[in-house]
């Protein structure tokens, strides 16, 4: 009888391998890094095929750290970075460019170009989404444009596109020997490609955008059955579970409950709300997205506000100013001083997400005096995290009506005490963080768990979760309210550096 639940958590970063057991504890993890390709300013790829073959060996070496076999596995879950747009031939299998990730402005000409028509909001009442770089469709645009012979090759069906997870499902199935194209509805609707409504691509957007429909991936649930693995140490095991990282993490949360949100500290933050079965579509430079759907239930909705640069900000400090020789080392060097030292950092390094969606925009370093040092640096990056976070929070009150009375937090960020508690001042309210605080991978594991019968219902998924830690606010409202205001003259002197 199995006994866990796999899970292949595919990020910006690395690839990681996680194996869970019924009380959604980690019984075995194993991670590594990718390379980060940055041809040109602005630009930024992966390498498909070594993105799947550090997914296969963290997931050999996860279950070899398990000493589990295929018969203790009930199934396996795959979450990934979205947006990311990886396209390959279908004959042959190979990538026809690197993968264009998330972060990458390169489509900002294209994005324009579509914008001159309807402006940044012209696909937002069907797909939930503006105008932007961030998402997959141009992406696809500017590889058939601009590898040659691409154009023609997809045209006549030869080629297929998807986010990372169509990438990895593909080939963990089979590959060009009958490989599964698919996606779940969570990462199609990061696409600009998918009507939210009717849960299938929109012909009339793609063709519009230029993307053929004969590339698009079949579109499934977020928890089914899709397939078998037919490669590596889970040959045999049941694929059940896909969905985007942000909502993945939201269901590792179990936020099943309309008003309930997570915010993941991680390259880059993202903040979910569960706005049930209806469609709210946002005046405040939020998302609409689809959070998930479990089986051929309805699906469920949220708002999402997208930050690109957080924890990438901590990794610019260690790989290009060498301020840090690990991650963790920010929060000892901002603890040598009291404050931020009028220092605020907005890392608009690629353009300003939620809620400003302004590509254009480039990062600063606003208040910089001869007062300030090292850990004046590490202390701003630090609250930069922070004050992003609470902008999201601040458009998600505007948009749903809904106060917040906590904030559940996730990533690998959360381990940092110092913004953890920033945080919860900056926002006055109290901010929580799991026992199990990688729930990205936690998710997708529930939602092949639940679709192989190894959890019953998603009540059993609320009774795993459990508080590991609780930071009060202890700032008072006037230092809140001063520290906001400074945050957001900050971010206006990002605006428009690009011409």
């Amino acid at each position: 009888m199995a006994k866990y639940v796999a899970a292949l958590d595919q990020g910006t970063t690395s690839s990681r391998a996680m194996i869970f057991d019924h009380s959604g504890r980690v019984v075995a993890v194993a991670q590594k890094e990718h390379e980060q390709i940055y041809p040109k300013p602005g630009w930024v790829e992966h390498d498909p095929k070594e993105i799947w073959a550090r997914s296969q060996e963290v997931i050999d070496e996860a279950m070899e750290r398990a000493g589990a076999s295929t018969d203790d596995i009930a199934a396996l879950g795959i979450t990934n970075q979205r947006e990311t747009a990886v396209v390959w031939d279908r004959t042959t299998g190979e990538p026809v460019y690197n993968a264009v990730v998330w972060q990458d402005t390169r489509t900002d000409k294209i994005v324009d170009e579509l914008s001159r028509s309807g402006g940044q909001d012209r696909f937002r009442d069907k797909a939930g989404l503006p105008l932007a770089t961030y998402f997959s469709g141009p992406k696809v645009r500017w590889i058939l444009e601009n590898v040659e012979g691409a154009q023609a090759r997809a045209e006549a069906g030869d080629l297929v596109f998807g986010n990372i997870d169509s990438w990895l499902i593909w080939n963990l199935t089979g590959g060009t020997d009958g490989g599964l194209h698919m996606t779940d509805v969570t990462n199609a609707s990061r696409t600009l490609l998918m009507d939210l409504r009717s849960l299938s691509w929109d012909n009339a957007t793609a063709s519009t955008i230029g993307v053929p429909t004969s590339m698009l991936p079949e579109i499934r649930s977020s928890s089914e059955v899709y397939g078998e693995v037919r490669t590596g140490a889970l040959a045999g095991v049941a694929i059940a579970g896909d969905l985007g990282d942000q909502q993945a993490a939201t269901f590792g949360q179990t936020c099943f409950a309309v008003g309930e949100a997570k915010n993941t500290y991680g390259t880059g933050n993202f903040m979910l709300i569960n706005t049930g079965h209806e469609l709210v579509h946002s005046k405040s430079g939020l998302l609409t997205t689809v959070c998930y759907r479990v089986g051929d239930q309805q699906p469920v909705y949220a708002l999402e506000g997208s930050i690109a640069i957080t924890g990438a900000l901590v990794q610019w400090l260690r790989d290009n100013l060498k301020m840090i020789k690990a991650a963790p080392e920010v929060e000892e060097l901002a603890a040598t001083v009291e404050d931020n030292g009028g220092l605020y950092i907005v890392p608009a390094f690629s353009g300003l997400y939620a809620p400003y969606w302004k590509s254009d925009a480039r990062g600063v370093f606003a208040g910089l005096t001869r007062y300030v040092n090292a850990g004046h640096i590490a202390r701003a990056t630090l609250e930069a995290t922070a004050y992003q976070s609470a902008e999201i929070v601040e458009a998600m009150r505007t948009d749903s009506g809904v106060e917040l009375d906590s904030l559940k937090v996730d990533g690998g960020m959360v381990a940092n005490d110092m913004l953890m508690q920033f945080q919860a001042d900056i926002l006055g309210v109290p901010v929580i963080r799991p026992e199990v605080a990688e729930t990205t991978a936690l998710g997708a594991a529930y939602a092949a768990g639940l679709a192989t019968g190894f959890w019953d219902n998603q009540e059993d998924l609320r009774e795993n979760w459990a508080e590991d830690k609780r930071w009060q606010p202890q700032l008072d409202d006037e230092a809140r309210r001063r520290n906001m205001h400074y945050w957001k003259k900050a971010v206006t002197r990002t605006f428009d550096w690009i011409e």
